[in-house]
């Protein structure tokens, strides 16, 4: 059984590890200096500011995240949305994203956008079904290079 929750400090570790090994299956790394440095402190970098970080859990095991970035008072990015390998074709990338919908929009959020690479096929099938549409932002995350942005 699957279900999501809020984070909690002691998560971190858990966090880190599943997107480690997610980027991994897709030849590319994580940077805990740079790119990965807001799940050093998920309390600061996302709810300190007015966002959220959510938990999947399968039978009290982490496996799954994401975070809601504020980028302005209307705005937020979909950040760290990460799945386990194995349980991918199951509708949790779904329940995720239709969570960070209505999460976003109880916070107040009107827009969201992220980034993302596009040897993330799943992850783009997944956006683009969600009504993403790719745009162009002002600059990339060092992994990444497609951005995508829709209204909620």
């Amino acid at each position: 059984m699957c279900r999501l929750r809020d984070y909690k400090p002691s998560d971190e570790e858990s966090i880190f590890r599943i997107v480690k090994e997610v980027l991994l299956g897709y030849g590319l790394s994580t940077n805990p200096e740079v790119t990965d440095a807001d799940l050093q402190d998920i309390q600061t970098s996302y709810l300190s500011g007015g966002g959220a970080f959510r938990i999947l859990e399968a039978d009290g095991r982490i496996v799954g995240s994401y975070g809601l970035y504020p980028t302005s008072r209307k705005s937020c990015e979909l950040r760290k949305m990460y799945l386990m390998p194995e349980l991918k074709g199951q509708g949790l990338g779904k329940m995720m994203i239709e969570d960070a919908f209505r999460v976003a929009k109880d916070l107040g959020f009107t827009e969201m956008t992220l980034e993302t690479n596009s040897c993330l096929k799943e992850a783009l099938g997944l956006y683009r079904k969600y009504g993403f549409k790719e745009f162009v932002p002002g600059h990339f995350s060092d992994r990444c290079n497609l951005a995508m942005i829709k209204t909620l």
